[in-house]
């Protein structure tokens, strides 16, 4: 998590928002332990004036949207932020903060910030570790902590003291599932796109 809020504080540091961060497109610079973690996909990236927000259009991947993108409102690096809060919520127990098949009901749920801690995953997550989800995920941009203050946080820089340093194995076989249903779901749209090409096609005057 401090390597993607380093890479993230580096790219705003650029003016550039990357409007598509989660862990698909986080990758790994080798199979080594330990290796390098490297943000990718930067084909929704915008650039920004400074910290000024304006209304770049609707970009991103549904459950990793902000409230203010679904609002319509203007917005800029905050964005950012937001997503990283979910990535978090996902690396720890392996499920996302915000989830419904009904993508209506989804956003209702972001657009409200209704999301919970539920037992037993939640109970071996340290309190820091909450307190910067909590901090990422603040419905008002205005209010959310950005990526130089999040490297500050307790649970990124003070780590060997507040973070619980037990091997979530729970966590690894959820994260299993849940990549496992987000490929289904995608072999499934691209099929639905395909065939809906082959008939247009086909079918057409």
């Amino acid at each position: 998590m401090q390597q993607i809020l380093e890479s993230v504080s580096y790219c705003h540091q650029q003016s550039i928002v990357h409007r598509d961060l989660k862990p698909e497109n986080l990758l790994l610079a080798s199979k080594a332990k330990g290796a390098a973690v490297k943000l990718a996909d930067f084909g929704l990236a915008i650039e920004v004036q400074g910290e000024q927000n304006a209304w770049f259009g609707f970009a991103g991947t549904p459950g990793y949207l902000s409230p203010e993108v679904l609002r319509k409102d203007p917005y800029g690096k905050p964005v950012d932020i937001w997503a990283c809060g979910v990535v978090l919520y996902i690396l720890l127990v392996g499920y996302p903060p915000f989830w419904d098949e009904d993508q209506h009901r989804l956003y209702a749920q972001i657009r409200a910030g209704a999301y919970d801690y539920p037992s037993p995953e939640w109970d071996t997550v340290t309190p820091e570790a909450k307190n910067l989800i909590n901090s990422m995920l603040n419905v008002n941009p205005n209010k959310r902590i950005n990526a130089a203050e999040a490297l500050k946080h307790p649970w990124i820089c003070q780590r060997e003291r507040v973070a619980s340093v037990v091997h979530r194995q729970e966590t690894v076989d959820c994260l299993k599932k849940f990549n496992a249903r987000r490929k289904l779901k995608g072999a499934i749209l691209t099929t639905m796109l395909a065939t809906r090409n082959f008939s247009s096609e086909y079918m057409s005057p």
